[in-house]
């Protein structure tokens, strides 16, 4: 993976905030309209439900609900596809910006702390490391490394789950906000040209 851009298109509204894969289809969530949307790998919209809160900033499959973190109300939020609130509980920290899954715990990365927690899924921390640099925003999870965006130098890292850093190389645009691996390919979302980006 070196971040080699194979396709982008538009996302369905302005403020892209993380996005993830569920195996078939691509879920987005946005703080400008505060909704999920449901897209395909062309980015036509499917459907489209609210968020619980105001400010969702990440969003995460377990390969049966969604959970969405959100930096208004500090809460992870687990969702059935249809948005219903199955359970919420306290993030570990006060500004939650990724959240990814890697088949057994929940992973959150916090653009105050500047950490990524480890979380089984009651909210409970196993551990925490210091992300690579200051302003992480997405996070996903590949099947053995851990994947992450940040602000401040517009970078995507690649790391393992003790906060190694492997590689890391440019995002496309200036403002990664979202990041999701489908098996192969990395797709990446950014809040200054509101598109959805196919990574290689």
């Amino acid at each position: 993976m070196t971040g080699t851009v194979i396709k982008s298109f538009a996302a369905p509204s302005l403020e892209p905030r993380h996005l993830v894969f569920d195996g078939r289809y691509l879920w987005l969530c946005d703080t400008n309209t505060n909704l999920i949307y449901q897209l395909d790998r062309m980015g036509k919209v499917i459907k489209s439900f609210a968020t619980p809160s105001i400010n969702p900033t990440g969003l995460t499959f377990d390969g049966k609900y969604l959970w969405l973190c959100d930096y208004n109300t500090d809460l992870i939020y687990q969702l059935d596809r249809m948005g219903k609130v199955i359970k919420s509980f306290a993030t570990p920290s006060v500004t939650p910006s990724g959240l990814a899954f890697d088949g057994t715990y929940l992973w959150l990365c916090d653009t105050f702390t500047d950490r990524i927690y480890q979380l089984d899924r009651m909210g409970k921390v196993i551990k925490s490391f210091a992300t690579p640099s200051l302003n992480p925003t997405g996070l996903t999870f590949d099947g053995k490394y851990l994947w992450i965006c940040d602000l401040t130098p517009d970078l995507i890292y690649q790391l393992d789950r003790t906060g190694k850093v492997i590689k890391s190389f440019a995002t496309p645009s200036i403002t990664p906000t979202g990041l999701t691996f489908d098996g192969k390919y990395l797709w990446h979302c950014d809040f200054n040209t509101d598109r959805i980006y196919q990574l290689a």
